[in-house]
């Protein structure tokens, strides 16, 4: 692993937690923690169980390193990453603390990356935190969880939700020990994008995450839950890619890679299983939160519906291109065929034909590109971010909501205010990792002061609740819009809202066998 610290050991910054001293690293005005294990090693006989604290050291232990990412899913290289970074202790956190000390008080924001629960790793250079921590005054914390199997894989002998419960894990941590390198507990706030977005509104609804965190930022929230069948055919399938049973006797004998490699094969075949998985099967997703009543006990719309986590603050929204991403990789950007489009609005719309009637009235003048992109979006990001805000507000609680609308001119604007925009924004890291390839080259000045405008509402809603507009309601439905001019109006994606309003995201079921 690389190692960042170059300071004399004598002059690097020193914090103390319940499980022993750690020496990190001085950058840019920040002290930097890398690698701290907040649980054991999920291997050996640990592998498929809940985490377990980490174990205490004697002495000062190096922090300079990030820790070895979980085993990964081979999009976008992750795969290759995770074997070139050698060891088991996936459970791992990094912290950046502008002011570290037991009496600096600062608040905390804690991060989730995303991944579609197949792949994420906080190593990735557009997670960096030193930032965001030195601008905003806030103590970042980013961590692993486990993905794919290893963290959602539904089977006999092992609890469900391991990777939820790897961020509940790490929360705690946060509680326990966050003071020492300058953070409030009593001011923490969960931040997550994408699958992340989804893990926080999970969070929100699970009783062992009560009390862990004050404030929610909950961004372009992956709207899909899995009911135990489902998840449970799903692993299936996955175990006899390798010959195996679905339990945790058998897949425990398997090399992590190994695993990681049958979920991919799972994952770019599910349309053989279509008619019984459904929706997931159409979008080739594997891997979800499950409903399974005891870790989750219900879906985040419900639950967040029926008062949970009223006292907790919420920030939630999307960007307005959240499928163009996809569309591009898929190869369809611009060559949509109204077959393609007729059916995506049938599989993916609110009540199967009924839905892509009210798609084909609510945008009449939209062809198939369009019709395609929205269809996508709001199924998968778009609408289920809005209806937790919507459910939150029902149940007497506050939220506040944006949109993402900047184009960004990266690869010749092509990709407009797609998936993952609001991460190199957000963190400030407009030069490095691959959603710097949005930004494009520069960055221009107005990505930057559009990023220091995304970072100071984020820091001031961590630091008192407040991201500076109002809270949404379902009368004016104000949002914060962010743009080269950034702008408080109405909920701009109407339309879509109103096709949307009735349904109940519901988790995603098996649909025969």
């Amino acid at each position: 692993m690389t190692v960042f610290a170059s300071e004399p050991s004598a002059t690097r910054p020193v914090a103390r937690t319940a499980a022993g001293a750690l020496r990190g690293s001085r950058e840019a005005g920040v002290a930097v923690f890398r690698g701290v294990p907040f649980a054991e090693p999920p291997v050996g006989a640990l592998r498929f169980a809940a985490p377990r604290p980490a174990r205490a050291w004697e002495g000062v232990r190096e922090a300079v390193s990030f820790g070895p990412p979980p085993p990964q899913g081979g999009h976008f290289g992750m795969d290759e990453r995770a074997r070139e970074a050698a060891g088991d202790d996936w459970l791992t956190l990094n912290v950046w603390s502008p002011e570290p000390g037991p009496g600096a008080g600062l608040p905390v924001m804690v991060w989730i990356q995303g991944g579609a629960y197949t792949i994420g790793m906080s190593s990735l250079p557009e997670y960096d935190g030193g930032r965001l921590a030195r601008d905003g005054g806030v103590v970042v914390v980013t961590f692993n969880y486990r993905v794919g199997l290893e963290g959602f894989g539904q089977f006999e002998g092992a609890p469900a939700n391991r990777g939820l419960l790897d961020q509940v894990a790490a929360l705690e941590w946060v509680r326990d020990n966050i003071r020492a390198f300058g953070g409030d507990p009593g001011r923490v706030t969960v931040f997550g994008q994408s699958a992340g977005g989804g893990s926080v509104a999970a969070l929100l609804a699970m009783p062992r995450a009560a009390g862990l965190f004050g404030r929610a930022v909950a961004q372009s929230v992956q709207g899909t839950f899995f009911s135990p069948e489902l998840a449970a055919g799903i692993a299936g399938a996955c175990a006899a890619e390798l010959g195996l049973k679905p339990t945790t006797a058998d897949l425990s004998t398997v090399a992590p890679d190994r695993l990681s490699a049958a979920g991919d094969a799972v994952g770019a075949g599910m349309g053989r299983w279509a008619e019984h998985w459904g929706r997931a099967a159409h979008r080739s997703i594997p891997f979800s939160p499950v409903v399974d009543g005891d870790v989750l006990p219900v879906t985040p719309w419900q639950a967040l519906a029926g008062g949970a986590g009223r006292d907790v603050a919420l920030l939630v929204g999307h960007t307005r291109d959240e499928q163009r991403l996809f569309t591009a990789i898929e190869g369809l950007l611009g060559r949509v065929t109204q077959e393609q489009a007729a059916t995506a609005l049938a599989l993916f719309g609110p009540g199967g034909d009924g839905g892509a009637r009210r798609y084909r009235d609510g945008f009449p003048s939209a062809g198939p590109d369009e019709l395609y992109e929205l269809v996508h979006s709001d199924w998968l990001f778009r609408m289920p971010s809005l209806r937790l805000a919507e459910a939150r507000a029902a149940a007497g609680g506050r939220a506040h909501v944006y949109e993402l609308t900047w184009p960004a001119p990266g690869m010749g604007g092509a990709l407009g205010a797609c998936h993952g925009l609001d991460v190199p924004l957000v963190f400030g890291n407009l030069d490095r990792g691959q959603p710097a390839m949005l930004i494009g080259e520069g960055p221009a000045p107005e990505a930057e002061a559009l990023s220091a405008r995304m970072r100071a509402d984020w820091t001031a809603f961590a630091a008192h609740g407040d991201p500076g507009w109002p809270a949404y309601d379902t009368g004016q439905r104000l949002v914060q819009l962010y743009d080269t001019r950034p702008a408080v109006t109405a909920y701009p994606e109407e339309a879509s809202r109103l096709i949307w309003q009735e349904h109940a995201f519901p988790a995603l079921p098996l649909t025969g066998r």
